[in-house]
């Protein structure tokens, strides 16, 4: 394993572009297609923390789900519920790199890692 993973949704442009910029600096990361396995409660937490930006930096706000649920000001709690019972809630593309975690939107911000 390399130790790096991209938490990837193939349908997504800016995924797709950061997975094949990994691949163009020679890195084969684990990729997670996160709809079809979604992380569990304690993976979400952990790339929160290690984002810096918290549980809200990891949901998907432009998600239509996002406004029909009222998550708008919803706690911590009520926004990892919602993530993992719809995954499409998660943004991406998320990147663990073996010296930090970021969210790669827009798809420049994976030259941070590398």
């Amino acid at each position: 394993m390399s130790g790096w993973t991209i938490f990837h949704n193939p349908r997504c442009s800016t995924s797709r572009q950061v997975l094949a910029a990994l691949r163009d600096a020679g890195i084969e990361p684990q990729v997670v297609e996160y709809l079809k396995t979604p992380p569990d409660r304690a993976t979400l937490q952990r790339l929160a923390r290690d984002m810096g930006q918290g549980v809200r930096g990891l949901v998907r706000a432009k998600e239509a789900l996002y406004t029909e649920l009222a998550l708008d000001g919803a706690s911590d709690d009520a926004l990892l519920d919602a993530m993992l019972a719809h995954p499409v809630l998660i943004n991406r593309p998320i990147v663990v790199s073996p010296r930090a975690t970021r969210m790669c939107r827009p798809a420049a911000t994976v030259a941070e890692l590398l």
